[in-house]
């Protein structure tokens, strides 16, 4: 009997169990029940509706494409600040580079509306206007430390002989940096994007706070509708939609990862 109970407790699937029905209660059931809903009309019948009245209904679709235009803008001005910065800190002459890489996640330690809170606070005190410049600001605040670690991460990975072979063999740090830096950084840079873009659609709090309600994004539309009991199946259609656009950006970020590595094990 001791036997068995300790072979019970020294099974990895006896531990595994735990986050098992975690993930089907938190992750698989909330995703089985959004499907089931988005077919649904409000009488529970089978209906095709929801995702028609997305397409049909200009609304909801512009506020989509606005979105989309928004989350470009914002995963743009991430990657023009945070690649640079990723990669003086991913230099090892710079001593001090661990202590700023804790000062740039730090923020991510805080709650996101409260950060959300204190740059309204901020455009109130120096008088500018809340409005589209504030909620871009405030984005790329809130979402340029996902774009840093991933790159800084990349980086920190490089191997150093590649780059000494490069210099060796008369390239420039331009040509280094061309040749052998970006391309192995790419990877960082995939994985920054999706951690910018993707949430950037879906958010609704920080443009209800930096453009007092007058802006909204997608995320503001899908929660409307699931608030409201009436249109609660639009909205999980909604989600099912921004769900799929999810699933295809990450299908599309494994195939260029795969992309990447296939050419560094050609070269």
């Amino acid at each position: 009997m001791r036997q068995k109970i300790l072979r019970f407790f020294t099974r990895r699937s006896t531990w595994a169990s735990p986050y098992i029905l975690f993930l089907l209660l938190f992750v698989v059931l909330p995703l089985i029940l959004i499907g089931l809903y988005a077919f649904m009309d409000y009488e529970g019948r089978f209906t095709v509706s929801n995702f028609t009245k997305f397409i049909e209904q200009p609304e909801a679709l512009n506020t989509f494409i606005y979105s989309v235009g928004m989350a470009i803008v914002t995963t743009c001005l991430c990657i023009l600040l945070g690649y640079p910065a990723a990669y003086i800190l991913s230099d090892k002459e710079f001593n001090t580079s661990k202590t700023l890489v804790l000062l740039f996640i730090l923020p991510m330690w805080v709650n996101i509306l409260i950060r959300t809170l204190a740059t309204v606070s901020l455009f109130d005190i120096t008088g500018i206007p809340l409005g589209q410049g504030a909620l871009l600001f405030g984005l790329t605040y809130d979402f340029l430390p996902f774009m840093i670690y991933p790159i800084y991460n990349t980086m920190t990975k490089i191997d150093k002989n590649l780059i000494e072979a490069a210099q060796d063999l008369g390239a420039n740090h331009l040509q280094v940096f061309v040749k052998v830096i970006f391309p192995l950084s790419l990877p960082g840079v995939l994985s920054g994007i999706m951690m910018v873009f993707l949430p950037t659609i879906s958010t609704f709090a920080i443009s209800e706070l930096l453009t007092m309600n007058d802006i909204r994004l997608f995320g503001s539309i899908i929660q409307e509708n699931i608030m409201l009991s009436d249109t609660m199946n639009y909205g999980a259609a909604l989600s099912l939609i921004m769900l799929l656009i999810i699933g295809i950006t990450c299908l599309f970020d494994n195939s260029s990862k795969d992309s990447q590595l296939n050419q560094g094990g050609l070269i």
